[in-house]
């Protein structure tokens, strides 16, 4: 993460939740909040978010990551104790904290009873999801690192097709780790996630893991992949075929991608997210489909790559600007094949910003 990042504004976003919470601080034990707060990338940290101000903030991590923290948070003070949570526990009620709030959806039964134990005279009060409710909408630099997440990705499909790495004869093991290798190449520090490779029938099953099966000439390739750049995911499904397309091939991809279409063009704030999950299904049910979409629409991408909001039949809650989704919609044919077509999109007052640039034409390889 870069320097830049506005992690001062956030706590302060994060500060004006706390009243309605009734808490004087707010210990943060989930990493990924951790890191959204602070920019910090190590495995043990928590922090004290005080209502009083940064000065009177604590960040807390272990010895090994001194010159990190020094590095990666440099606008708070750093107290290093091995047991972290318990550590600021401890000393919160000499901070003057005398409500203090804790990560319920993340903090176990057991470490809630250590931090209860440790916590001496100081009141503790479930706060859940306050960091994941300021994570719904990104800000201008979250935005720019998903750009460059699925810029990498986005190139990296195109040396791999344009290397001729979609063929008959090649594994879907192959094609994955070939995929994972050119995004490392284009900056990406990694995958977002196990890339997915599914040709022929296997293209039917949504989440099929690569095997060593063999793609072959008349195969639906499914490939559902994303880039890690900044500690930022990006998520896309491209559905290629190994030569020319059979006609019901071109009439479910024809399908998905009318639906898909009628999902992004849903998106805007205001927008339930279950009436976008509705815009793409309704086309799929009217062709009479509606049973082979399995899943939910989309989700939402960030510093986690399955995030709220999610978009889906029983989804709740409206978009706002600055919410980055995908949006996914299948048809999956048992024993035949499937096509998914996925894009990573931002919403915004007017069209929604699309990440994802690769085409989505039907392509034909091999």
């Amino acid at each position: 993460m870069t320097a830049d990042m506005p992690y001062a504004l956030r706590r302060g976003a994060l500060r004006a939740l706390l009243p309605a919470s009734d808490v004087d601080a707010l210990l943060v034990t989930d990493l990924v909040n951790v890191r959204y707060l602070t920019g910090f990338t190590g495995s043990n940290a928590v922090l004290l978010i005080s209502a009083a101000g940064d000065a009177a903030s604590r960040f807390c991590t272990d010895g090994r990551y001194t010159t990190q923290a020094r590095a990666e948070v440099p606008d708070l003070e750093t107290v290093i104790d091995r047991a972290s949570a318990l550590f600021v526990a401890k000393g919160a009620g000499g901070w003057g904290v005398r409500r203090l709030g804790f990560e319920s959806d993340h903090v176990t039964v057991d470490a809630h009873a250590a931090l209860a134990a440790a916590a001496e005279g100081v009141e503790l009060q479930r706060a859940p999801g306050l960091v994941q409710q300021l994570r719904l909408v990104k800000d201008e630099a979250e935005v720019v690192a998903l750009r460059a997440a699925c810029a990498a990705a986005d190139a990296a499909l195109a040396d791999l097709v344009a290397a001729g790495g979609i063929a008959a004869g090649r594994t879907e093991a192959e094609v994955a780790i070939d995929l994972e290798n050119r995004m490392r190449e284009h900056g990406a520090a990694g995958p977002s996630f196990e890339t997915i490779v599914a040709a022929g029938a296997n293209s039917a099953v949504p989440h099929h893991r690569p095997t060593g099966a063999q793609l072959r000439r008349g195969d639906l390739v499914k490939i559902d992949f994303g880039a890690l750049v900044d500690g930022y995911h990006s998520d896309m499904t491209r559905t290629l075929v190994l030569g020319a397309p059979a006609d019901w091939q071109r009439e479910v991809y024809e399908l998905v991608a009318a639906a898909q279409r009628a999902g992004c063009a849903a998106l805007a704030p205001g927008v339930a997210a279950a009436d976008v999950d509705s815009a793409a299904r309704t086309v799929i049910v009217d062709a009479g489909r509606g049973e082979e979409f399995v899943h939910g629409l989309g989700h939402g991408v960030g510093l986690q790559i399955h995030e709220p909001p999610w978009l889906g039949a029983t989804a709740t809650g409206e978009l706002a600007a600055g919410m980055a989704v995908t949006v996914e919609p299948g048809v999956y044919l048992p024993g035949r094949g499937g096509v998914r077509i996925e894009d990573t999109l931002v919403v915004h007052d007017g069209p929604p910003e699309l990440l994802t640039m690769t085409t989505k034409e039907l392509v034909e390889v091999g």
